[in-house]
Formats: C-alpha cells, sequence, structure tokens
C-alpha cells in the first residue's frame, strides 16, 4: 500500500466566514414503543408510526432531531434509527445513548446528522419524575479544534403533565433542577431547552423559572417572544401544538388544538449570534400549524401550510405537532493564503506503512494540536506535542487508518497551522 502527501497548505490566522444553517426540530412521540392499556398495538402501532414519521422527517429533514416520550427499550430506539432516520436514502444519522435514571417507561433522545454534527458529550441534569438530559455537539469545520470549535447544547426535557396545583408545583420543581444544575455546572454559551414542558400560561414557576432572570447567568428565551395564558385560548391560535385531533383514538387526547404545551427555548447568546450559532428570524413554527384549526383537528381541510400526505401523517403520528427552527452558523475557514510566520519550510521526509514524518521550522516553541479527520469532516485521531524554536521533526501514526483521504492539521497557539492531505 502507498500512502502519499498530497498538498502543503500554509495559513496566517486571517478568516473568511462561511455560513450555514441547521434545521432543529423537537417533537412527542406519544408512547412510541410503550404500550399501555389506552396507547396499544392497535391505536398506537409502532409499525405504523415509523411510516408517518418517515414522510415528516422527509419533509423537515432535520439536522438536530430531539424526542420525548419514547419507550426506554432499546429495541425500539435501534428501530427508529434505522426505520425512520436512515431510511429512504439516508444513512448519517446516529443517535445519543438512553438514559433513564428516574426509572419512567418514556425517556428522551436525540438524532443527529453526522455530516455537520458530533455528540462531544451528554449528561442528565435532573431525574426527578424523569430525566431531563443535556447533549452537547460541535459542529464540524476544517477548524473544528482549532480552539475556535462551535457548540451546541440542547436540554431536552418533558415535564409533569396534567393542570392543578400539584402538577404545576412539579414542573417548577424540574425546571429549577435545571437551572441551578447549569448554574453550578456549565458556562454560558448557545444552549438550547427544549420539549414537552406541559405548560398552560406562561405565568407557571416553571416558565418564570427558565425565562426569568433569577437563573443567574442562564436565561432562556421564547423565539416568537409570545408569553400568554396558552390554554383554550384562541388568540394563540397560531401556536398550539397540542392536540391534533378533536376526537381522539385512545391513545391521542381529544379537543383539537388548544394546548401551547412544545417549545423550544434559547440562550441569548444564540438570539444574538454571539457564539457563531444564531436563530434565524421567522423560522420558528410548528409544523401543520396554519392559526386556523382552534378546538378542531389538524387535518381538517383547508391546510396548506403543508403537503397533503404530512399533513395526514401529523395527524396520525402523535397528539403533537412538532416545532421548528433554524440556526445560523457562522464557521471561520482559513482564509488568504500566505506564508506562517511561525512555521516555516515543512518537508515530508519519510513515508512508511505505519508512519509518516514532517519536519519544519518554527519560530517560537508552542504546544501543537494535531488533528485527524476523515472526508467528512470527523476527527479521528488527536494528540499534542510540544515544539521547539528552529528545527522540528514529528512522527505521525497512520497505521490504524483504514484506505481513504484525510486532513491533517497542526495548530499553535499563534493561531498558525499546517494542514496537509494525506490519501492512504
Amino acid at each position: 500500500m502507498r500512502y502519499i502527501l498530497l498538498l502543503f497548505v500554509f495559513a496566517v490566522s486571517v478568516r473568511i466566514s462561511a455560513q450555514d444553517s441547521i434545521t432543529v426540530v423537537q417533537y412527542n412521540l406519544l408512547n412510541y414503543g410503550n404500550y399501555t392499556e389506552y396507547c396499544t398495538n392497535s391505536n398506537n402501532n409502532h409499525v405504523a408510526k415509523e411510516g408517518y414519521l418517515r414522510t415528516i422527517i422527509d419533509y423537515s429533514k432535520p439536522q438536530i432531531f430531539t424526542v420525548n416520550e419514547i419507550t426506554s427499550l432499546n429495541f425500539y430506539h435501534d428501530r427508529l434509527l434505522t426505520e425512520v432516520m436512515n431510511a429512504n436514502g439516508r444513512g448519517y444519522y446516529k443517535r445519543t445513548p438512553a438514559t433513564n435514571f428516574a426509572g419512567s417507561d418514556i425517556i428522551n433522545m436525540m438524532f443527529y446528522d453526522t455530516t455537520k454534527l458530533a455528540l462531544h458529550s451528554m449528561a442528565v441534569v435532573q431525574s426527578y419524575i424523569r430525566d431531563i438530559n443535556l447533549y452537547r455537539l460541535y459542529y464540524k469545520t476544517g477548524n473544528l479544534t482549532h480552539g475556535d470549535t462551535i457548540f451546541i447544547n440542547c436540554i431536552v426535557a418533558h415535564l409533569k403533565a396534567s393542570d392543578g396545583i400539584v402538577n404545576a408545583d412539579i414542573r417548577a420543581e424540574m425546571a429549577a433542577n435545571v437551572m441551578d444544575w447549569l448554574t453550578e455546572n456549565a458556562k454560558p454559551g448557545n444552549y438550547l431547552l427544549m420539549g414537552d414542558f406541559n405548560l398552560y400560561t406562561a405565568e407557571e414557576e416553571a416558565y418564570r423559572n427558565f425565562t426569568g432572570s433569577s437563573g443567574g447567568s442562564f436565561q432562556f428565551f421564547d423565539p416568537i417572544n409570545t408569553p400568554g395564558d396558552w390554554n383554550n385560548n384562541p388568540s394563540f391560535a397560531s401556536v398550539h401544538t397540542q392536540s391534533v385531533t378533536a376526537s381522539g383514538n385512545g391513545c391521542q387526547a381529544s379537543g383539537g388544538m388548544d394546548d401551547r404545551f412544545d417549545f423550544i427555548l434559547a440562550t441569548d447568546e444564540i438570539m444574538e449570534g454571539s457564539h457563531k450559532v444564531k436563530y434565524v428570524p421567522g423560522s420558528y413554527k410548528a409544523i401543520g400549524q396554519d392559526g386556523k384549526h382552534y378546538n378542531t383537528s389538524i387535518t381538517l381541510l383547508p391546510n396548506n401550510s403543508v403537503p397533503s400526505d404530512v399533513l395526514t401523517a401529523l395527524g396520525k403520528m402523535s397528539d403533537h405537532l412538532p416545532v421548528t427552527m433554524k440556526l445560523e452558523i457562522k464557521a471561520e475557514e482559513p482564509g488568504a493564503i500566505a506564508e506562517s510566520m511561525q512555521f516555516r519550510n515543512p518537508v515530508f521526509t519519510k513515508i512508511s506503512k505505519s508512519e509518516a514524518i514532517i519536519s519544519f521550522t518554527q519560530t517560537n516553541p508552542s504546544l501543537l494540536d494535531i488533528n485527524i479527520l476523515n472526508s467528512a469532516g470527523q476527527l479521528i485521531a488527536t494528540k499534542q506535542a510540544m515544539s521547539i524554536s528552529g528545527f522540528n521533526k514529528m512522527s505521525l501514526s497512520i497505521g490504524d487508518l483504514k484506505d481513504g483521504f484525510y486532513l491533517v492539521n497542526i495548530h499553535n497557539k499563534y493561531g498558525d497551522r499546517i494542514t496537509f492531505k494525506l490519501i492512504k
């Protein structure tokens, strides 16, 4: 097998801005794979639901897809990945591992587009009643480990259902637990808070916990800025997300569209775009909601907000509508091609079956980050090394790499880098 280093590129820290967008969708799947006395194989069949959900995914094409009310059984998690997310020509979605510290029958999960995103880490921020999960993603760019990695944090919550003071108090406690955890364990940045919050009004303490300034350095905002008494209020018909059917079927709730239970909230960093991720104004909506179906079924014609097959799927899949929004990503990419002030005279000196040798001269000593990425931009391997002033020779192990095309990035603390292509 031949190993060939094709090209060296020198880049100073001049950058140009490259824009991309990410579609986020949050959806309550209504007991997917979780059979109960009222949600049965007849009225909530998981195979039928998979067909409806495929249609919705084909239409919405999310890069981030977060869900509530999926069974705790791994068998169904894998089915959702293979039969829905990676169906119809797609093969690039991954799912997050399942957690269930609360011991609930229904849990949260995230599916994400690996061509644009990778899972960095995850945490359970509280486990009272149900787990509330935090998934930390990073956006894939050529500079993803160059000190300007773009992180997107998604907190997925399913708060206690039903009205009444007791249930509202439980929702408030779950929300307070989230905010306390963030204050104690996290740094401000790009955070989304999404899920089925089961809120009836913006006056609920849970909503105030999320959106109030008492959260310290963390505060979440409603992208469509629509607080109010949402329950059974026609003034909020355009933002209601439940129930999609007036009659119900024993599993789906009845009553028609009259509640705003489903949300995606965002921190100021996302609303203002101060950390390279910005909410796209006007992109937030409940899919299938045309604002004209208060207390009726969403499928009652006319409803021209989505194609007819998508509307049918929305009416059958769940009793909630999915909510969606777009994020603009401002990734910093290498700018002008020029000779680096730090890296000089890089030379390929030896290639073997398991090793590549790179030599270069550097003006000042520096800790170097050495990263190997595949053709999809995925980080395959990383290590650090200390360079010295003057001549440096570095060994790069490539024996474990599969045949293919790779980028090798070497960054120093001054913002300079060497990038070379490797074909194995």
